[in-house]
């Protein structure tokens, strides 16, 4: 996992790793196991880290991986307080596109069960996730904000195949320098942004903030082709993964599809039985993109652990598209990351004031956590006579960039966008105005032309 130093020792059969991963300006200590999956977990040390007024506990959830809490405890089955429905809100703000069961309904909200542990998956092909994968942090903070574990999937492994999902041609191979960089890039922005209880916090008394993050190379590296083409490869049908839309398009185009390409969705299949079956995670969610992928993880569930599916759902969400209807990448010029270090919380802000009126009351909808009524007033004044223009806007580039950034990053842009208003009196630090540089007219001058009388 990203990283980070490593001291490795064991005692016995199974070896245990010492990390040091970097949250902020702090540094805590994190044990855990590296035994084989076919080998019982074994207990993991915690620490406390204290940032700020918030005590956040890490501990291991599992096998080869931790997770980030506040000491918020789970309710227990037999609990009097309905959780609110997550399924019901997330289609009312326009993020739900399918569910593979609508018994996910009562699931996610019947007191009588425990809550879900949901994941999504994001490969490291960058140093940093990117608009296009804000909705699915947004939709695991959803779950979090009604009582439900949220879990981040890091595909150590699967970047290494390419998930040919919505693209025409096969993804660049990245050597493992890379993807152990981009590995640290995105844990870092996903446990700012999700491991915080101030972010997790919607209904009061009834949420769970804590968050789980891990990488599939922890298990995909033990796996041996013939044993994996043995236990898994026969319970896939050929002719039900050609039929998948993202390999029908890519069979149908000029370019093709690789034997590698090809398999991906098998990988990404196992990954949820495998967390289904050793840690308890029962719903996948992902991007409409993701239906072939999410659909082949519950399949292989109910013919291998022949589990009807009665505990195992998949959920997906529309895709976040432009104004002319293409998709937000990394791939595109002008990609919008999520990252401080590759966009400064400045131009974050300012893409989202600018955003056209089109666009903004479904952005507030699916990329804030407004009240639906505050959306429903602001677009009500935007048709008002007197509305002052952009003001729907503003209120959108606040959420999303408080919600990305934090408190801090957001004052950090307020004080930039207010600083480049004519006319505006303003001083400004050394990071503010480097990360404004490159958006307004300059100039570099000798320090005696500078300061010359």
């Amino acid at each position: 996992m990203a990283g980070v130093t490593a001291a490795a020792g064991g005692t016995g059969a199974a070896m245990s790793r010492a990390f040091h991963y970097r949250f902020s300006h702090f540094y805590f200590p994190f044990r855990s196991s590296l035994s084989s999956p076919r080998t019982s977990s074994i207990a993991a040390s915690s620490s406390l880290l204290f940032h700020g007024n918030t005590t956040l506990s890490f501990s291991s959830f599992g096998r080869n991986h931790f997770f980030v809490s506040s000491a918020v405890s789970d309710r227990t089955n037999g609990e009097s307080h309905r959780r609110p429905n997550v399924v019901d809100i997330l289609e009312e703000r326009g993020l739900l596109e399918s569910l593979t069961s609508d018994n996910l309904r009562n699931a996610c909200s019947d007191p009588n069960l425990p809550p879900l542990k949901v994941y999504c998956g994001f490969d490291p092909t960058a140093q940093s996730l990117h608009l296009g994968n804000l909705l699915g942090i947004i939709v695991l903070s959803w779950f979090q904000k009604c009582g439900h574990r949220a879990v981040a999937l890091i595909g150590g492994a699967t970047a290494r195949v390419g998930d040919p999902s919505g693209k025409s041609l096969e993804r660049p191979e990245l050597d493992p320098e890379t993807l152990v960089n981009n590995t640290l890039g995105i844990t870092d922005t996903i446990t700012r942004i999700l491991g915080s209880r101030s972010r997790a916090q919607k209904f009061s008394g009834d949420y769970s903030d804590s968050l789980v993050i891990l990488n599939n190379y922890d298990w995909w590296k033990e796996v041996l082709l013939l044993d994996f083409l043995k236990q898994v490869g026969r319970f896939a049908r050929v002719g039900t993964m050609m039929a998948k839309e993202s390999v029908k398009k890519r069979l149908e185009s000029e370019q093709g599809m690789s034997y590698t390409e090809f398999t991906y969705q098998l990988l990404q299949g196992y990954d949820f039985l495998y967390l289904f079956k050793n840690e308890g995670i029962n719903v996948q969610i992902g991007g409409s993109d993701q239906w072939g992928n999410i659909t082949a993880g519950t399949e292989l569930i109910r013919k291998i652990l022949q589990a009807e599916g009665e505990g195992t759902y998949g959920l997906t969400f529309p895709l976040l598209l432009k104004g002319d209807g293409t998709k937000f990448g990394k791939s595109e010029d002008g990609a919008i990351w999520l990252s401080a270090a590759m966009l400064s919380p400045y131009k974050f802000y300012q893409y989202f004031f600018s955003v056209s009126d089109s666009d903004v009351v479904r952005f507030l909808k699916v990329l804030t956590f407004l009240d639906m009524e505050e959306i429903k007033d602001l677009e009500k004044d935007m048709k008002k006579p007197g509305y002052i223009p952009n003001t729907a806007q503003r209120k959108l580039a606040e959420e999303v960039t408080r919600f990305v950034h934090g408190e801090d990053g957001l004052a950090e842009a307020l004080k930039a966008t207010e600083a480049l208003r004519p006319g505006a009196e303003a001083k400004l630090d050394w990071k503010t105005i480097e990360g404004i540089a490159e958006d307004v007219p300059s100039c570099s001058l000798a320090y005696d032309q500078a300061f010359q009388n």
